[in-house]
């Protein structure tokens, strides 16, 4: 049996009415702005999304380029862009500029609307769907575009409830939609990177195993951060690893380190980026 094999059935009620709304409104779509995250951006790649959008022009857009490790994610980059994709890498919390978005996205308007024009018809506003897993940034993005706050924003899966357009400009309106995931998570380490990240809930995956497989990660690529964050003695036994964690933190609770909180704290050092820049897809 292969061991990087899991079954993680995850997939809420709420995403399949999503990804059957996304389909019924297809057809009123000119372009898709696909969201993923540049630490994981292999595992936050729904590859469901391919067959609900279709062939339409779509820019796959990295965020939180600012958390990830950009030596390994610009090699994703490349990746995306040897299989014909349109990216763009942003940073969304540190610089509101959505001008390298914009250099992508105004020739697809502009090649719709003269399609439009040769057939006859009136320009107008393009229709963009935001599509993505959970916590990629979707919201965060659209405020920047919008330039005030529209969408709901918060650091945890399922923020986004319903399917809403949003007007930005003359130019284009967006369809914000709530994450969606694949009905069943098989490979384990996506599933980890996945959960390591937020895009799942904690309760799929139990917080010990999610903040074990961020040390194991860190230590396989990122040693240096770990040991800098927590100030490591020894990194050759995780037991001790953790203890350290604990005592770092003041995790102690009737003088024996509280290990629940020490995973808690992991697991959110990793998502406020006071890990370093990292990237766990390879």
């Amino acid at each position: 049996m292969n061991e990087n094999k899991t079954n993680i059935n995850w997939y809420p009620g709420h995403m399949a009415k999503t990804k059957r709304e996304i389909k019924e409104k297809m057809d009123l779509i000119d372009i898709v702005f696909e969201v993923i995250d540049a630490r994981i951006p292999l595992s936050s790649k729904n590859e469901d999304i391919n067959s609900i959008i279709d062939k339409k022009p779509r820019i796959l857009i990295m965020t939180k380029k600012d958390l990830c490790d950009e030596s390994v994610t610009n090699k994703w980059k490349l990746y995306y862009e040897d299989k014909g994709y349109i990216v763009v890498m942003m940073d969304l919390i540190n610089n509101t500029s959505m001008k390298s978005l914009y250099d992508k996205v105004n020739p697809l308007i502009n090649n719709m609307n003269k399609k439009r024009v040769d057939k006859g018809l009136k320009e107008r506003k393009a229709r963009i769907l935001v599509i993505g897993v959970p916590n990629v940034g979707k919201s965060t993005l659209i405020n920047r575009l919008v330039g005030r706050k529209s969408a709901n924003v918060g650091n945890r899966p399922g923020v986004t409830k319903s399917l809403e357009w949003i007007r930005i400009n003359d130019k284009m309106e967006l369809l914000d939609t709530p994450g969606i995931l694949w009905p069943k998570i098989d490979n384990k380490e996506i599933a980890y990177n996945l959960a390591s990240m937020t895009a799942i809930k904690e309760e799929v995956l139990n917080t010990d195993e999610i903040a074990i497989y961020i040390i194991n990660t860190l230590l396989k690529y990122y040693k240096d951060n770990l040991i800098e964050r927590y100030s490591l003695s020894s990194i050759d036994d995780l037991i001790d690893i953790l203890d350290d964690i604990g005592k770092k933190i003041g995790a102690i609770k009737s003088s024996e380190v509280d290990y629940d909180r020490v995973y808690l704290r992991i697991i959110k050092d990793l998502r406020d980026g006071y890990l370093g820049k990292i990237t766990f897809d390879r």
